[in-house]
């Protein structure tokens, strides 16, 4: 008899999401979908509003990650002014950048993942969370907390403020770095530098026993994006966007951001309102592609900086290159968060970072522009078009979860065709199924969870209604 199990909220995550597994008459899974259940709107209202309120507007989309939409939005925004921004001001943004990808990437390993990896998946929900790290892993709790403290005082310490900035404006920034917050950054960044290095060593002796994750979590190839300079390095601000196919061969790359379009179609899916973008030359469905740490370590040659290299190389005999399991999302932001540390000390000794060049201004030159940034969690995406007295008049924003939405999907069918049997359930067979969501850290929106609850209540029920199994909280 087909019945389904829903899982009405994917914990651990930002936003809000659920899970329905579909059971064919055998007891097995048939299907399994995710449910992407709210609708933003930004796109929407943000027309008729001046070009250069688009910054503060769109970085109110997330409290996790601001800086990201922000940047993305400013790089629009240059665009509709036809400016060159000063080159200090470049070098501040990539650092606030790098900033908030530290911070980021410590939040999902340490705060939305580690109860996973750290207490196992089958342990109890109660305890498996980040007050559970700190009473099993009290050292390595605390360095997660400090970690991100790190990525978020550097964010305060250039921008004025830890969440929503506006330092960041149309043009470059609002204000040059003092001489005595560089130095406070830079003295701080050893610190920062080792948590990040003994966080690998310990992932990397963990590992070997989530051979069944891996081996499952979304293992089958696809294609992947990322940011690549002219020399196929790592870049998080700039570059070329560059496609790759599931063998690591080149498919496609532009450097101009409005040529997104010609490469990156947006399809609707019935069962969320999240689109699904899809890579054009490939087709829809078949056009599936990831972004994101993953994808980033597949498309470039190097990071870029020394130590996160050097790990790199040892990632690739471990993972594969190009690796294809998303459970090695993990390990890939580890050594992003790496390579952020390090590019935080490069850019901070750069000669220009105290220079006081660091606006560009003008009007509107052009009716449209195109900002494309890497967030923490993949490509980002702002596209805007004005009239002639610089008001919205359609905006389009594609985010780093939106471009995993084919591939997160595929791996949350995949995670409940290996783990979910029969009509018993299991909360750590189910945790698994969330935890495969987890891994590619999606940002649906600001939200908090309830601590300890994977789920508030999963009913399995028969197709006339019965309750045949429950757990709950």
């Amino acid at each position: 008899m087909a019945q389904n199990i829903i899982i009405p909220h994917v914990s651990r995550i930002e936003g809000h999401a659920k899970i329905a597994i579909h059971l064919n008459d055998a007891g097995e899974v048939d299907s399994a979908q995710l449910h992407v259940t709210q609708v933003r709107g930004f796109e929407k209202f943000t027309e008729g509003r001046p070009y250069y309120e688009m910054p503060s507007i769109t970085a109110r989309i997330c409290g996790i990650c601001p800086v990201s939409h922000l940047l993305a939005s400013s790089k629009a925004c240059d665009a509709i002014m036809a400016v060159r921004i000063p080159p200090a001001a470049k070098l501040l943004r990539e650092l606030l950048h790098c900033a908030q990808f530290v911070q980021s990437h410590a939040l999902s390993f340490f705060h939305l993942s580690a109860p996973d990896l750290l207490l196992g998946m089958d342990s109890d929900p109660a305890e498996r969370n980040i007050l559970g790290v700190l009473e099993q892993h009290p050292e390595l709790a605390r360095d997660g907390i400090a970690l991100r403290k790190f990525g978020q005082l550097a964010i305060e310490r250039l921008a004025g403020e830890r969440v929503h900035p506006a330092w960041v404006v149309p043009g470059g920034v609002h204000a040059p770095l003092r001489s005595d917050l560089r130095d406070a950054i830079l003295g701080e960044l050893p610190i920062a530098r080792s948590i990040v290095r003994r966080t690998l060593q310990m992932f990397k002796g963990v590992l070997d026993g989530f051979k069944a994750e891996i081996d499952s979590f979304d293992n089958e190839p696809t294609a992947y994006a990322g940011l690549v300079t002219r020399e196929n390095s790592m870049h998080w601000y700039d570059g070329a966007v560059a496609f790759i196919d599931e063998n690591g061969a080149p498919l496609a790359r532009f450097e101009d951001p409005g040529e997104y379009s010609n490469y990156i179609g947006e399809a609707a899916v019935p069962f969320s309102y999240l689109k699904a973008p899809y890579f054009i030359p490939r087709g829809y469905p078949a056009g599936i592609y990831r972004v994101g740490p993953l994808a980033r370590l597949n498309v470039a040659e190097t990071c870029g900086t020394p130590l996160a290299d050097a790990e790199l190389a040892e990632y690739r005999q471990r993972a594969g290159h190009p690796a294809q399991s998303a459970f090695y999302f993990h390990y890939a932001r580890l050594i992003e968060a790496l390579r952020g540390v390090e590019r935080m000390e490069m850019l901070l000794q750069h000669p220009d970072i105290l220079s006081t060049h660091i606006r560009a201004r003008a009007q509107v030159n052009c009716l449209e522009g195109t900002g494309i940034i890497e967030a923490p969690r993949g490509l980002l995406i702002h596209h805007y078009q004005v009239n002639e007295a610089g008001a919205i008049v359609k905006a389009n924003l594609i985010v780093a979860t939106g471009h995993n939405n084919l591939a997160m999907n595929h791996a949350v069918e995949q995670v409940a065709k290996r783990f979910v049997k029969g009509a018993k359930i299991e909360e750590g067979m189910l945790n698994r199924v969330s935890a495969v969501v987890r891994a590619f850290d999606p940002c649906l929106s600001c939200s908090t969870h309830a601590l300890g609850q994977p789920a508030l209540q999963i009913d399995l029920l028969s197709p006339q209604g019965e309750l045949l199994d429950r757990v709950a909280n």
